[in-house]
Order: structure tokens, then C-alpha cells, then sequence
């Protein structure tokens, strides 16, 4: 199967993308993670993203497009792949579609998780990050420490990250309505779209999103 999966900031994409790619056994194609893997490789695409990014500009749409064709004609992503993070914008969609009509390929369904927009800010908020290792984190909600601000594994200071304070998110989720939202009703026309709640248990989730990928559950 070949996969877009779409969401707001705070919808687990990158849990539910890894879980949905072991079971369906197709690669998860994360931007994020190509572009790591460009820039500590020093490709050409990486060198060239690194420039924009330390001049504290937006990669293009181009350099982001060229590397996830790259990433989709790799072996391993033959029988299919899962694409979060990409496409962002209408623009990489429409350039998603000719890369895969060029290879006769096409998408087979464009997962939405759909979050309430102040369940997203529950979710980021309320999370706390340990000074001494960044691996253990908490929730004030959903997984509060024993004691306000104390690490239960190593007793270090938990904090909030700066990115994850309720105004940075706030306007992280209105980019998200600008820029990347309008391409699930570019997808809604060719009539691709699913749309599951991304509300409750993670497997519980990844059931839905399992179900209604095969056409037998909740969707469009």
C-alpha cells in the first residue's frame, strides 16, 4: 500500500506510522528523518538543506520533493511505503502525484487523524522533559511523576521545552490549518481521504486506522 498519513502537531503520527508500517510491512518515510539522514550523510540534497536551514530559512519545496523521491525509489519501498511529514502543502501533493504517475503508481489511501484542537494542547503542553536525560519523559496529566517536577528515574529537574509552551503550539497547530490542512481536501477529491479519531489508546488507535484501511471500519 502506498500511504500519506496526515494530522495536526500532538496526533501521534510518528507512533501510529511506525506501528501501521510494521503491520502493513512497507517502509515509514519520515521528513524529518530524511532529512537527518541527508544532512549527517552530507548529500548533495543535504548540503544543500543545511545551507537554508543555518541561514534560518524554509528548505524549499524542491529540495524536500527531491528527497523523498529518492527515498520512494529505494528497494525496500517497491511494495509500498508510508509518507508522514510529506506532502506538507498542495504544492508537494501535486508533486507527489506526477512522481507516481510517472512510475504508474498511485496513492491507495490518505490516513487523517483528527485530534481536537485542545486535546493538542493538552497533549504538548502538559509535557515535562528530564534536564538530566531527555529519554524519560512525563506528562502533567497523563503521566505525572511521583513528585511536581522531579524525575521518577534519576530525580533530575523535569522542564518544558520552549517549543512545546502553550503559545508556541498554538501557532504551530494555525500553520498546520494553513499550510497542510488544505491537502485533505485536495485528496477528499479524488476521494481518498480516511479520517479515524486519533482519540484513546494508541493500539486502540492503530486498530481503527487498520480497519478502516482496509475498508471495514470508521472513514470516509
Amino acid at each position: 500500500m502506498r500511504i500519506v498519513l496526515v494530522g495536526p502537531p500532538g496526533a501521534g503520527k510518528g507512533t501510529q506510522a511506525a506501528f501501521l508500517a510494521k503491520n502493513l510491512l512497507i517502509p515509514h518515510i519520515s521528513t524529518g528523518d530524511l532529512f537527518r539522514a541527508n544532512i549527517s550523510k552530507q548529500t548533495d540534497l543535504g548540503k544543500l538543506a543545511k545551507s537554508y536551514m543555518d541561514a534560518g530559512n524554509l528548505v524549499p519545496d524542491e529540495v524536500t520533493i527531491a528527497m523523498a523521491k529518492d527515498r520512494m525509489e529505494q528497494s525496500d519501498a517497491v511494495n509500498g511505503f508510508l509518507l508522514d511529514g510529506f506532502p506538507r502543502n498542495v504544492s508537494q501533493a501535486e508533486a507527489l502525484d506526477e512522481m507516481l504517475k510517472a512510475e504508474s503508481m498511485k496513492l491507495d489511501a490518505v490516513l487523517d487523524l483528527e485530534v481536537p484542537e485542545d486535546e493538542v494542547v493538552k497533549r504538548i503542553a502538559g509535557r515535562r522533559i528530564c534536564r538530566n536525560d531527555s529519554a524519560h519523559v512525563f506528562h502533567v496529566t497523563y503521566q505525572a511523576p511521583k513528585a511536581e517536577g522531579v524525575c521518577d528515574t534519576c530525580g533530575g529537574e523535569l522542564y518544558q521545552r520552549d517549543d512545546d509552551s502553550e503559545e508556541t503550539v498554538r501557532k504551530r497547530l494555525e500553520v498546520y490549518h494553513t499550510q497542510t490542512e488544505p491537502i485533505i481536501d485536495y485528496y477528499k477529491a479524488q476521494g481518498l481521504v480516511v479520517t479515524i479519531s486519533a482519540l484513546g489508546k494508541v493500539e486502540d488507535v492503530t486498530s481503527k486506522a487498520m480497519a478502516a484501511l482496509k475498508g471495514d471500519g470508521e472513514g470516509e
